[in-house]
């Protein structure tokens, strides 16, 4: 986790003008550094929050050979993911569930509205979706780098998406059903294939994960 600074309340940041730049942060001398920025942790600011994540791995992990991002509600079979998805080691390389020909929603009612003047276009390039995805290290590096000339768009996974375009490197698909969007009923033979599955919150995760780890079972 990366801890964020103690903020007055103000509004969420002013998409589409501002490029992805994190500027200037506090830590405790009064300078600046990575993990302590000026924003509000709310989802409309969860692009800046993952930009701030390829920050820090950008100064202190520069050698990482993958780097993951994940929300807080998924389950995460790590071992299958690096013993099955990760080799052989692999360069500007990116997978997750992956969107194609999506675009932002217009209408003000939905959460993952996006007015036309933050993002004019009608389809977003594709990309992985924001509960769970994988990047090879030096492409999590690239990726915060043209962040900084792009204008910014508050849809954090289709922000990604926008900045691998501009890079020139397509998504990877993974195998079927690995990346899964939706809930599914905890079963240890089916989620050892699996890399993630999204909406399992903290009570779910600490009564399966137990059995997931240390329960032996012969899965056909």
């Amino acid at each position: 986790l990366l801890p964020l600074s103690r903020l007055e309340p103000y509004q969420d940041l002013e998409w589409g003008r501002e490029r992805g730049t994190l500027g200037k942060t506090r830590n405790g001398d009064g300078e600046r550094g990575p993990g302590n920025q000026d924003f509000l942790d709310t989802y409309n600011n969860l692009t800046l929050k993952t930009l701030m994540g390829l920050e820090w791995v950008s100064r202190f992990c520069p050698n990482a050979t993958y780097v993951m991002k994940a929300d807080h509600d998924v389950f995460l079979n790590l071992e299958f993911l690096a013993g099955r998805l990760l080799h052989p080691l692999r360069t500007n390389f990116m997978t997750g569930y992956v969107y194609r020909w999506t675009g932002p929603l217009r209408n003000p009612a939905y959460k993952w509205f996006v007015p036309r003047e933050v993002y004019p276009n009608d389809t977003y390039p594709p990309y992985c979706g924001g509960p769970g995805y994988v990047l090879s290290g030096d492409l999590a590096r690239r990726v915060f780098a043209v962040a900084q000339t792009l204008p910014a768009i508050n849809m954090e996974d289709a922000f990604v998406g926008i900045c691998l375009h501009a890079l020139g490197v397509a998504v990877t698909d993974p195998p079927a059903g690995t990346f899964t969007m939706y809930w599914l009923d905890y079963d240890k033979c089916r989620f050892s294939r699996l890399v993630m599955v999204h909406h399992y919150g903290p009570k779910e995760l600490l009564r399966v994960w137990p059995h997931f780890r240390d329960v032996p079972m012969e899965c056909p």
